[in-house]
């Protein structure tokens, strides 16, 4: 591991537990672009961790501290996402510049820290997340491209193993408040839903196929599917 610290935190609210884990892209040409920025006190945003392409890791901010990486976000009735949860950014230019795979150095680097990250803390399947997820409307990290099954394989977070069947009068906006998402621009959060669970086609519309995931995570009350 390679410290870079950032400035860019406050402390956590006393009793406040750390119950989720957010993975990013850091969105920025360069991994240099992303440290400095990261470290820069007047850009106002941090993160935990920064994982480069090789697979370095890069601590930045003390995990017991709240780091400013989520920003305006919303999860499962909590607003304070800074608050209640770990950071990690992985270097990748994203969509605006050149969105790419993450290589597997990166990858088995970030399971082997998220592993140590949930054995640490209560954080449950349900709440390990995409910028995306708890930001719909702003943000679109770590994107369509980035390995969510592996990262269920590896016991972090959650996967579907199917499909609900059917179609019924289906509540949307009750569904995908009950998997954790704000429900303000729904297609906006279809879209971040689809980017997590269904990335072949991202197009905001709730089709058959999303909609089977859907309610399936939507009854998945213990997280393990």
């Amino acid at each position: 591991m390679t410290a870079h610290r950032s400035p860019n935190f406050e402390p956590r609210l006393e009793g406040q537990p750390i119950d989720m884990l957010v993975i990013h892209y850091t969105g920025m040409p360069t991994a240099e672009a992303a440290l400095e920025r990261l470290c820069d006190p007047a850009a106002k945003v941090g993160a935990h961790y920064v994982i480069d392409e090789d697979g370095t890791v890069h601590p930045m901010i003390d995990e017991a501290m709240r780091a400013w990486h989520a920003g305006v976000a919303f999860w499962r009735g909590e607003t304070d996402v800074n608050g209640r949860s770990i950071g990690i950014e992985l270097v990748n230019p994203g969509h605006e510049f050149v969105y790419r795979p993450f290589p597997e150095a990166q990858m088995a680097a970030l399971i082997a820290l998220a592993r140590d990250i949930v054995a640490r803390h209560p954080i449950p399947p349900t709440n390990v997340l995409g910028h995306s997820d708890v930001a719909p409307r702003r943000k679109t990290d770590p994107g369509e491209l980035f390995d969510w099954p592996r990262l269920a394989a590896a016991g972090i977070g959650r996967w579907p193993t199917g499909a609900a069947a059917g179609r019924g009068n289906d509540d949307v906006a009750g569904l995908l408040a009950a998997v954790g998402y704000e429900t303000v621009d729904l297609e906006k959060t279809v879209e971040a839903f689809q980017r997590h669970f269904r990335p072949a086609r991202i197009d905001g519309t709730m089709d058959d196929e999303t909609l089977g995931l859907l309610r399936m995570l939507a009854g998945d009350t213990d997280g393990k599917g």
